[in-house]
């Protein structure tokens, strides 16, 4: 094989050489941004007025704004979770506010475990149909 031959078969060598690496590059930043991302993805942000749960054990949504109403559903300790108004009826260690929250399944939170985040309207001053729960068994028929 010639000089020439030599240094012609080299500088394709470099050429695939150099090709692979980009390749390479490209796929290991490919994985790192397919691994770095999360597994499940994080909600957003809620749009206020929204509460953070702070009791310890979590918090019981209620059907109604009373600690004798049924359990709807429960928020875990720091659950975010929307706000649609509130009401003052029963008191719970000493504060009687209680709000709807809003979301799949609506349900009272006594306001002693929940710090708010933006302005929360009275009931009175909002729309009726957002104040009601969704309950389509209450209006069935037949």
């Amino acid at each position: 094989m010639s000089t020439t031959e030599s240094l012609v078969s080299l500088a394709a060598r470099g050429k695939q050489l150099a090709a692979g690496a980009g390749a390479l590059t490209a796929a290991l930043a490919v994985g790192a941004t397919l691994f770095a991302a999360p597994v499940q993805a994080a909600p957003g942000p809620l749009k206020p007025p929204y509460g953070i749960v702070t009791a310890k054990k979590g918090l019981s949504q209620r059907q109604y704004p009373s600690t004798d109403s049924s359990v709807r559903g429960y928020l875990r300790h720091r659950a975010q979770v929307g706000l649609v108004c509130k009401v003052r009826t029963q008191n719970v260690r000493g504060n009687s506010v209680w709000y709807l929250t809003r979301g799949e399944r609506p349900g009272w939170v006594a306001g002693k475990y929940v710090t708010n985040s933006g302005y929360v309207k009275y009931c009175k001053d909002v729309q009726h149909a957002r104040v009601q729960p969704n309950n389509p068994s209450k209006h069935a028929v037949g």
